[in-house]
């Protein structure tokens, strides 16, 4: 593994420095193609390769914002580039983000983030990131007047804004406004590896490992359904209240499975509970394989629903699907009597994972 990486990134070698901008011409999220001839007039061009899905990437997201902000009087162009191919990036590489590297993803990060720079799109040759080389997101290029790169590496020496202490494209940018040489021209980076396509094959054996995990079903009674509502687990913990002969439940079944993938490395859990009565087990148990549902899969444990449905929550009349996200100690952190929306149910497990225990 170690020598097949070492040969990837040979056949992405970093740009040299004095080397000329390699040209592009890429979609942007904002519905137009940006070319390298696009930034002509601007004094200094910073491109930089970066992506939604990688924890140290969203970090640099408002700096980025600040630095376009802060430099775009004086000539200063900046430019983000998504390198990543996005079929290979795996569910659990996704645990720290609410979207992955598609460019429709891409559009909502660029909306709700309300970036203020050219958001880039070369996941589908990724013909731009070989050029440039990039290892890792988020990577910055900067060159000068003449396209000739002066500074390639991290943006500063930390993610965290708290623990900043050098600002390494800010410094070269001041510099060569100045018309001097940058006090440091290379840097190596920390974030998340580029994507490249050959890594699809490692997705496919990865979720053919995801689709082999045994599927079980368990029946839960009153003291049971008590206990999963008071979550004393210690994980952030999803609850989705389901039934075979409900469509809604049916058609958003596989998100649940796909959180349960995405998340489970950190502290969360997903819990699924069928109302189905006890003699329905066998179908439940088909559908739950079906949909290689390897998290933890209740069923009433008899036909007095209204004694369990009050055991879990008093509040709760019975429809179903009906989804709760609990804190440990059973807080409620979210709620949802109807079908999920899977990106608002993504942020609020993020939120509360992350106010738990930033990465």
């Amino acid at each position: 593994a170690i020598a097949l990486a070492a040969r990837r990134e040979e056949e992405h070698p970093t740009l040299a420095l004095g080397s000329a901008a390699p040209n592009f011409n890429l979609p942007g999220v904002d519905g137009r193609d940006h070319a390298l001839k696009d930034f002509a007039a601007a004094k200094i061009l910073v491109v930089v390769f970066t992506c939604n899905h990688c924890p140290t990437a969203q970090y640099y997201e408002e700096r980025l914002k600040q630095l376009v902000t802060d430099y775009k009087d004086r000539g200063v162009a900046v430019v983000a580039i998504m390198p990543n191919d996005p079929k290979s990036v795996r569910l659990d590489e996704l645990g720290w983000t609410d979207l992955s590297d598609s460019f429709a993803e891409m559009k909502i990060r660029a909306r709700d983030g309300q970036f203020n720079f050219p958001y880039l799109y070369d996941g589908d040759t990724e013909a731009v990131a070989r050029a440039y080389g990039p290892v890792a997101t988020p990577h910055a290029f900067v060159f000068d007047a003449a396209r000739k790169l002066r500074y390639v590496g991290a943006i500063d020496d930390s993610e965290r804004v708290e623990h900043v202490t050098k600002h390494y494209v800010r410094d070269a940018l001041d510099a060569l406004l100045a018309r001097q040489e940058p006090p440091v021209t290379k840097t190596k980076v920390a974030g998340c590896s580029i994507k490249w396509a050959g890594k699809a094959e490692s997705v496919n054996a990865y979720m053919e490992k995801l689709a082999a995990e045994p599927v079980a079903l368990t029946q839960a009674d009153a003291d049971a359904l008590t206990a999963l509502r008071k979550n004393n687990s210690g994980k952030i913990r999803l609850v989705n209240f389901w039934a075979t002969w409900c469509a809604p439940c049916v058609a958003e079944f596989h998100e649940l499975v796909t959180l349960n993938r995405i998340y489970r490395r950190r502290e969360f859990e997903v819990v699924t509970v069928s109302v189905n009565r006890p003699d329905e087990e066998k179908r439940v148990l088909a559908f739950l394989k079906q949909q290689q549902a390897s998290c933890t899969n209740l069923i009433f444990a008899s036909v007095d629903r209204e004694k369990l449905i009050n055991a879990f929550d008093p509040d709760w009349q019975g429809q179903v699907p009906y989804t709760m996200l609990i804190a440990p100690e059973g807080k409620l952190l979210y709620r949802e009597a109807g079908s999920i929306d899977s990106l608002a149910l993504k942020r609020a497990i993020l939120k509360a994972l992350n106010e738990g225990k930033p990465w």
